[in-house]
């Protein structure tokens, strides 16, 4: 029998109401089993997610708060979940057991994983499926590292007992029974993990947009749904900024080759995103799939008279940069010159870095300019048609903005260009506009 795998953002699952849209849709489709929840989310504008009351109640109670009284709003949100679904149940013995937990230091991981915990035991009663505690599957090492092939082997065993089930997201526990949580887009990866040890046809990711945007719709008005990305593509685009899903969380489906469906729980019929390992001629139909971009970069230009023929002159700053622990994004160069591009609060970590670097590489010229904004401009597309980059780079000319660094990959699957921040929403409309609305 066919086997997706569902996981649902917090705002998914935010109150009753959302709750009822998630059953319905899990209903729609028998070959959705394996359930992966989030906590609350937003109700409204200025409501307060779950988590972040978890977080909040637990430091109260660390500096000595009534933990009882703390812990009230939590158990009243939770509760009104279940009494508007119509539940016969009690999360009383739960609430006692993670306030005892809180009074005895159990760690902020802890509290934070307590929101998918409970949202899990309420949505796998609402649907009438086994609940399965993440801590039980999903292996962290004792150094908080997580174990890969642990966690494979553990779900696989456990989900190979029952065919449907409800798995919360987030969290998983080291080999002393500590609760771990991931750093990011936890309950997406949680979902990832659990849609290759089922080995599913299909892993389906219900957040509140139909799909993944071509650009931030904070920037540009309405920008048009990808219809098919590949795993490339969606690394690129998310790692620059996108944000529906966090680039992690592809590494296990990517590995089994299992395609994503981003899918948007109030508009549930939406055919959203497709996420693919490749994509056919017949699904690339843009030149490129989406824009993305970060603000807060610097770059550090070095000349030195004939670089090109000084052997080991890149090795000694990258050996200085691995030394002293600093992530870099880009290195673009010419015969004398050199261009390294990292995040300014590298810079601001390690100050005194331009001496140090002088020191070991002894260039002629060396200066720092931040304020930087990086913009990569994706696509399959851009392989096989030609003058793409001028198209861009005309248009980026015309608005008067002005590029300060040029760097793309072998694949010719990206272009990424740098920028003045001030020019960074410009240029992503102006991007948008010569390539989208054509």
């Amino acid at each position: 029998m066919a086997k997706t795998v569902v996981k649902f953002g917090g705002s998914s699952l935010a109150d009753a109401q959302q709750f009822k849209k998630v059953a319905e849709i899990i209903k729609a489709d028998g070959k959705r089993r394996y359930i992966v929840p989030s906590a609350p989310g937003k109700r409204f504008g200025a409501d307060i997610k779950v988590t972040d009351m978890l977080y909040s109640c637990y430091d109260a109670v660390a500096e000595g708060a009534d933990p009882q009284k703390e812990f009230k709003p939590i158990a009243e949100r939770f509760g009104a979940i279940a009494k508007d679904l119509g539940l016969n149940l009690s999360l009383n013995e739960e609430y006692e057991t993670i306030i005892n937990n809180f009074k005895n230091n159990a760690g902020r991981d802890y509290a934070a994983s307590r929101g998918e915990y409970l949202n899990g035991i309420i949505l796998a009663k609402y649907l009438g499926f086994p609940f399965i505690d993440a801590a039980d599957g999903v292996k962290f090492r004792a150094n908080g590292d997580f174990d890969v092939d642990l966690t494979n082997a553990s779900l696989t065993s456990i989900l190979s007992k029952t065919r449907y089930a409800v798995i919360p997201g987030f969290y998983g526990a080291k080999p002393n029974g500590e609760i771990k949580t991931f750093s990011r887009g936890g309950s997406d990866f949680t979902g990832s993990i659990i849609a290759r040890a089922v080995k599913a046809d299909l892993y389906e990711n219900w957040t509140d947009v139909s799909g993944f945007l071509a650009a931030d719709p904070r920037i540009v008005d309405n920008p048009e749904v990808i219809k098919v990305i590949t795993y490339r593509e969606l690394r690129e685009l998310s790692y620059m900024g996108a944000t529906v899903l966090h680039e992690e969380a592809i590494f296990p489906v990517r590995t089994a080759g299992i395609p994503i469906n981003i899918k948007n729980t109030n508009d549930p019929l939406a055919p959203g995103t497709m996420i693919v390992p490749n994509a056919t001629e017949e699904e690339t139909t843009t030149v490129i799939t989406g824009i993305a971009g970060r603000k807060n970069f610097s770059v550090i230009s070095l000349e030195k008279d004939e670089m090109n023929n000084e052997i080991g002159f890149l090795r000694r700053i990258l050996t200085l940069f691995e030394a002293e622990g600093i992530n870099f994004e880009h290195i673009p160069s010419g015969i004398d010159t050199l261009s390294i591009v990292l995040c300014t609060d590298e810079i601001n970590k390690h100050p005194g870095l331009l001496e140090r670097i002088n020191e070991v590489a002894r260039p002629n010229h060396i200066e720092a300019e931040r304020g930087l904004a990086m913009i990569a401009v994706v696509g399959r597309g851009m392989k096989e048609k030609r003058g793409t980059a001028a198209r861009m780079f005309a248009a980026l000319s015309h608005a008067k903005i002005n590029i300060r660094m040029i760097d793309q990959g072998s694949s010719e699957l990206n272009i990424i260009i740098g920028i003045k921040e001030e020019d960074f929403e410009e240029a992503i409309k102006v991007i948008y506009n010569v390539f989208m609305l054509q």
